[in-house]
């Protein structure tokens, strides 16, 4: 009996549901934790946490731990400084607001893990900026099956919620693949 050495012709191809974070989570981590972040989770969620006016204008350098020591020589827990890079203009600013998003911070991870913010003024790496694709037009048939999906839900604000992401769900999918 002859085998068959597998290939790209013959080879199933494999599908996976897996979110982003899973797959370059073992990757990031690593990078994230040689720039002091513990996990990579604070560098994702750092657009929502300083806000449309820093976006883009400021950004995480690092997290300095500080390296103490209790008198039996275990290390004691002690609050990070947070460095950030930004220009001089945007600084002055964000200087003042420091407190406030030190806070949304260590709310953000569950625990006092900043304990400072240090402003750095140093140019900011621009990313480029992409625009998402517009959405399609959904059909009358598309609008009425999520309609009636979320139809048993008794709290008005979370149907609203669950019918506006099953339209955008759906419209980001091309027609007749829902």
């Amino acid at each position: 009996m002859k085998t068959m050495k597998a290939t790209a012709q013959n080879r199933a191809p494999r599908r996976s549901n897996h979110q982003l974070s899973e797959l370059i989570g073992k990757t990031m981590h690593p990078v994230a934790r040689k720039r002091g972040f513990a996990s990579a989770d604070l560098l994702a969620a750092w657009p929502e946490l300083v806000g449309k006016q820093y976006h883009g204008k400021v950004q995480p350098g690092r997290l300095i731990w500080p390296r103490t020591k209790s008198t039996d020589g275990e290390p004691v827990a002690e609050p990070a400084t947070l460095l950030v890079h930004t220009d001089g203009a945007t600084a002055l600013f964000f200087t003042h607001e420091a407190p406030q998003l030190r806070d949304r911070i260590n709310a953000f991870l569950g625990w006092n893990a900043v304990g400072r913010i240090k402003v750095v003024q140093r140019p900011v790496l621009r990313s480029k900026k992409t625009t998402p694709k517009p959405l399609r037009e959904l059909s009358e048939i598309e609008n009425r099956r999520i309609e009636q999906k979320v139809a048993d839900v008794s709290d008005e604000r979370l149907k609203s919620a669950l019918e506006k992401l099953g339209k955008c769900i759906v419209a980001r999918s091309p027609a007749g693949n829902t």
